[in-house]
């Protein structure tokens, strides 16, 4: 739901092997998995879940973008948690809780554009 470039869902054919990957930049890919199968993977057990153990920055282009993957995360499901809005810092923001409860900013800032 936020336009990133994915294949869906893949691996459900195994037991734990289900992931969604997305495209990032230059090669880099986010993976994210399902609690499940992290704890079987690591061998320790689920703790609660806690939408403040961390954010999941998600830089663009303009503030035009921001308001676009605001609308696009909310028609997913998403929470909005802040509305799009001007910041301190001279950069321009908004974020939401996915479905999963994860904290999602979207960000632009003029000093730390993403790259073409």
């Amino acid at each position: 739901g936020l336009g990133l470039a994915t294949q869906g869902i893949v691996g459900k054919e195994f037991e734990h092997g289900a992931v969604a990957f997305f495209e990032l930049s230059a090669g880099m890919m986010l993976a994210l998995w399902p609690r499940d199968s992290i704890s079987h993977d690591v061998g320790i057990s689920k703790a609660p879940v806690s939408p403040t153990e961390f954010t999941i920055g998600h830089n663009v282009t303009s503030r035009g973008e921001v308001d676009a993957v605001m609308a696009e995360a909310k028609q997913a499901g998403a929470h909005i948690l802040k509305p799009a809005h001007e910041t301190f810092w001279g950069g321009y923001a908004g974020c939401f809780q996915d479905p999963d409860q994860h904290i999602w900013e979207i960000v632009w800032n003029p000093d730390f554009l993403p790259e073409d």
